[in-house]
């Protein structure tokens, strides 16, 4: 595991030479928040960056249910039973293994690593909504690689953690944007059009710092981002997707 600091942000990778999964811990007044979960085998690396940043972890923070991002959850909770779990109101359904989809969302289905029912048995104890502030994080819904994929923005620094909306590993990317040399966030999105609304948005809070769950973290990123969210486009369109004449307006 490889631990970077910038600023109040830590950045842990796995595996960062060859599949880079990444979780975060947020330094707070009262100790630490940590965003995803990483692979089952994590939770050891976790709890071991925690003692040597010297702070205790309060609260877990997950910005999607795949399995890359929720896999030592329950290992983490047995260790950690104060510490408090906060999903999407979303995609806590894909964290007890229901995959169904509302009404009013893209019928196509849910892909990647959706945990089996049951298979999780640490339950949320916060569900998030568009809004809503956990310590100096402001949660930003950002459906497209799940339904219910959520960012957060630290108010202090600037700095932007968004789980799988962007990738870095193979190339600065959109979710559902394949990338040859890392293809994988790609081929576990469910809606590239949904995802590319969720870019505009995110590139419209102007972040100081990018922080992805595959890949290095990213300062001044927003230029990167913009170009990302252009390429994203075009990908879409030449693919006759429909989704990005809705997402052209305020294009960065």
């Amino acid at each position: 595991m490889r631990l970077t600091t910038m600023d109040h942000l830590h950045q842990l990778s796995f595996m960062p030479r060859f599949f880079p999964v990444n979780a975060y811990f947020v330094a707070e007044q009262d100790g630490l928040t940590l965003i995803d979960a990483a692979l089952p085998y994590s939770a050891k690396g976790i709890i071991d960056a925690a003692a040597r940043i010297g702070m205790p972890i309060r609260r877990i923070l997950l910005t999607h249910a795949h399995g890359d991002h929720i896999g030592a959850l329950d290992r983490l909770k047995s260790a950690l039973p104060d510490a408090e779990v906060l999903i999407s109101a979303r995609d806590a359904r894909l964290l007890a293994g229901d995959k169904t989809l509302d009404p009013g969302e893209q019928q196509t289905p849910i892909r990647g690593g959706v945990p089996k029912p049951g298979a999780i048995v640490t339950r949320p104890d916060t569900l998030l909504v568009d809004g809503d502030r956990v310590g100096s994080l402001l949660a930003i819904a950002t459906p497209g690689h799940t339904p219910g994929s959520i960012s957060f923005l630290d108010a202090r620094t600037g700095a932007l953690i968004v789980g799988d909306a962007f990738q870095v590993r193979g190339g600065m990317a959109v979710s559902g944007k394949m990338q040859p040399l890392f293809p994988f966030p790609a081929m576990a999105t469910w809606s590239p059009a949904e995802a590319l609304r969720s870019a505009r948005r995110l590139i419209g809070l102007k972040p100081k710092l990018l922080a992805v769950g595959h890949g290095r973290m990213v300062a001044d990123p927003l230029e990167a981002m913009a170009a990302a969210a252009r390429a994203a486009e075009r990908s879409l369109e030449a693919q006759g997707k429909g989704g990005a004449s809705h997402v052209t307006a305020n294009r960065p």
